[in-house]
This record gives structure tokens, sequence and C-alpha cells, in this order.
């Protein structure tokens, strides 16, 4: 029997010629993400046990993005923590604040994560980097203690779900809705403990944005990852970034490989999609209802990129938000920001009535920036509108791509993007680096 892409990985970096789904393996991995909510509580573990040491600073990448610049005393405290973790131990990687934004965002753009390496972090979303074709998964902090310590973490190899993606998009749709459609087919906890591999001639013409968008969601159908195998695209996106193939090994599925389920989606067939309350399965085609906001958010790991940016600028150009709803604009790294500034998005976003936050997670989990009062209504392009994910338990989050969220915004409750002259694919052709 043939492997799966996460399988070869995984039995690579376990000394394993090959591996099975459900095996026990101890993982090596290449990569640690962290950032200043979970990165502390790991390290007090390490520190009350006497194992305060890093496995190699070298293979470390710290950025605090969910509540900097600090908005209390606690938040500083948290920060304070990591910074001065890293400076004791040499951490090389470190983007602090003013130099990074959404960790997640920023180390896709770096160059170190590869195709075919391990990434581990005390973070959901850090399944976004499977884009990369790399095995990238969050753990808990007691999990990410061990991998600061050890280098190493314990993972049972998952079984996968291919999701075959075929034909051309409808204008105005875009990633975002391709992966709210699937989890709206499977369910919020569909893809349990699974690697979940996008393939596809759709996936094939998707830029990285797109992908990473794709994988980014994993979570939200309980995956355990999201993945894409490497590509022309893939290549040219790490060689902009420095990247050779030589330094860094592909993997492909093996035609026998075997897959616990299989998805088929004409990505023709799919229109604008909206999450409704209270939970990311729960998808309708957008503008079914007219139901009012009061907030509109853009931004976060998922959707808080350059082409999102300007997704949502040819909506906003030469119109309004609406009276009545609070726009917020959250450019998801430094560079995406200056890169928007420089193309005159912000200045779009600004004009329209909306305002233009500093990176970071932002309200995406209502930390600052942004956090909902009770029974306000908010349009998010975010990945979750769990009960109190965004703010007050009272308030609804409905979640949608950012051409959603900017057509809602200006029409004062949630439309269809393509009565907008939504004209983007989703995702850009040029990132920032």
């Amino acid at each position: 029997m043939g492997m799966t892409i996460a399988e070869k990985i995984l039995a690579a970096h376990s000394g394993h010629e090959s591996v099975v789904a459900g095996q026990l393996i101890e993982c090596e991995t290449d990569w640690v993400l962290c950032h200043e909510i979970t990165t502390p509580a790991a390290l007090r573990m390490l520190e009350e046990r006497g194992m305060d040491r890093v496995f190699d600073p070298s293979r470390i990448v710290a950025v605090p993005d969910h509540s900097v610049p600090a908005m209390n005393i606690k938040a500083a405290k948290m920060y304070q923590k990591l910074k001065s973790w890293v400076q004791e131990k040499g951490i090389q990687h470190f983007y602090d604040v003013g130099r990074g934004g959404i960790a997640h965002v920023v180390l896709e753009n770096t160059g170190l994560i590869k195709p075919g390496q391990t990434l581990v972090s005390g973070d959901s979303h850090t399944c976004n980097a499977g884009a990369l074709g790399c095995f990238a998964t969050g753990v808990g902090s007691t999990d990410l203690a061990g991998a600061i310590y050890a280098g190493k973490v314990w993972f049972k190899v998952p079984e996968t779900m291919l999701i075959r993606v075929t034909g051309e998009m409808q204008p105005g749709v875009t990633p975002k809705d391709l992966v709210l459609e699937v989890i709206r087919r499977i369910g919020a906890d569909g893809a349990n403990y699974l690697a979940m591999e996008w393939v596809g001639d759709t996936i094939d013409r998707m830029d990285m944005e797109g992908r990473f968008t794709l994988t980014n969601m994993a979570i939200e159908a309980g995956g355990k990852t999201g993945i894409v195998a490497v590509d022309d695209t893939t290549r040219a996106y790490l060689a902009q970034r420095g990247v050779t193939p030589d330094q860094y090994t592909e993997y492909t599925s093996d035609p026998d490989a075997n897959y616990k389920v299989v998805i088929d989606l004409d990505a023709s067939a799919v229109e604008p999609t909206v999450a409704y309350p209270h939970i990311p399965s729960n998808g309708r085609v957008a503008g079914s209802d007219r139901i009012a906001v009061t907030h509109a958010y853009v931004g976060s790991c998922t959707n808080g990129r350059i082409g999102d940016l300007r997704d949502v600028a040819r909506i906003l150009k030469g119109r309004k938000v609406a009276d009545g709803v609070q726009m917020i604009v959250v450019p998801a790294t430094q560079a995406i920001w200056k890169q928007a500034a420089q193309e005159g998005l912000l200045e779009i976003f600004v004009e329209a009535g909306a305002s233009v936050s500093y990176p970071s997670c932002g309200a995406c989990l209502g930390m600052h920036s942004g956090v909902l009062g009770p029974d306000d209504v908010c349009i998010s392009s975010s990945n979750r509108n769990f009960v109190g994910r965004m703010g007050d338990p009272t308030a609804q989050i409905y979640l949608a791509s950012p051409a959603t969220v900017a057509a809602s915004a200006v029409a004062g409750y949630i439309s269809d993007p393509r009565e907008y002259n939504a004209e983007s694919a989703g995702g850009g052709t040029e990132a920032a680096d």
C-alpha cells in the first residue's frame, strides 16, 4: 500500500521507511513557532522541572501577535516573558512588534519553513503552512514544551481526506468560499484528526495566498493539518524568498495511497458563502437573508493578505461604509501593511470610512482592537464564529470572504459581493515579503 504526503513526511521524520494511519511515532520537528499566549505556559512547565533549555535556537521562530501592542498589564507581562526568553536563549528568528505581524503569515513569507518539513506550534491554525507541502499542526502547551526542549513530538499518524476541486470559480467566488463550502458539507467534525489534502485543477490554478486560506481552516473541520503538494506555483513562491529546490524535499501521494474519504467539489457551482453563527459549518449563500450588521472585520491569519485587501479595495473604492457599521481592516503583517499603503489601498479604506489597524490577530479572538459588545452583529473574514469568540457571548459572528465582508459593510447588511463587481478569485499573485 502506498503512502500519502502526510504519511511520507512523518515517516521521514520518525526514522521509518513507511508508516500507516493510526501508528504512534516519535517525530522530529524542523521548526517550532512560538507566540506570547501559549508559549509562556510551556516555558513555565520546563522551568518548574529544571528542563529550561532550547533544543536548537536556530529552529525556533518567535512572533508576538495575539495581544500586541499590549492592551493591559497581563498582556504586557506575557509579551515580556516571550521576549526575555528569546533574548536569554538566543532565539535567532524573532519578529518583534513593528517588525512582524500575525505569526502564521509572517512565517509563510520568511522562506524558513520548506516543503517536506515538520512544524508545530501552540496555535491551532499552524496548519496554515501546509500549503507549502509540509506537515504543520497545532499542539497543546505540554507538547509545545516538549518540542522546545527536545525537538520531538509524539503523533498518531493521521488518516487523510482527499478533497478534489475541479472547474473554474465564478467571478466573486474565492478560496474562502470553497473551504466554507467543504466545511458545510462535511461538518465541523467531518475531518477529525485527518490530514486534509487538496488536489484538482482548481487548486493547480490557485495562487499561494488562496492555498494558505484553504489549509488554514483545516482545524475548523477538526483536521490535524491541511496540505497541498508542491508544484510550479509553490516553487516560484519559494524562489522569490531565496529558497532553491535543493533546500527542500517534495513529496507526492502515491497512486495507491489509502484515503479515509474522498470529497469531490465542482468549483463552478460554489457561490459566495457565509457561515452563520455559531459554527463554521453553518454555511449559506451570501445574501440569502437580509441580516443587518453593526461590524465588518477584515483580517486574521486566514484572510489578511495583500490579495484579500485588494479584493476589499475594489469594492470600497468610490463607496462608503454604511451608517451604523464599524469596519476594521487589519493587514496581517507589517510588510503587507506597507504594500497596501504603497498601492493606495489604505487610502481607499479610510476614504470609505473604514478604520485601518496595526498588524496583529486583533479582534479575531476577542482580545482587543474591535472587541464585540452585547448583541453586536459582525461579518468577519476570520476563521471562527463560536459564541464569545470575538467578544460578548450575545454577539453574532458571520464568517465570509473579504469581498463579502466589504460588500456587506457598504450595504449595511450581509450581501453578495457579485452585486459590487468583485472580479477577484481570491488571493494576489504578488504577495508581500
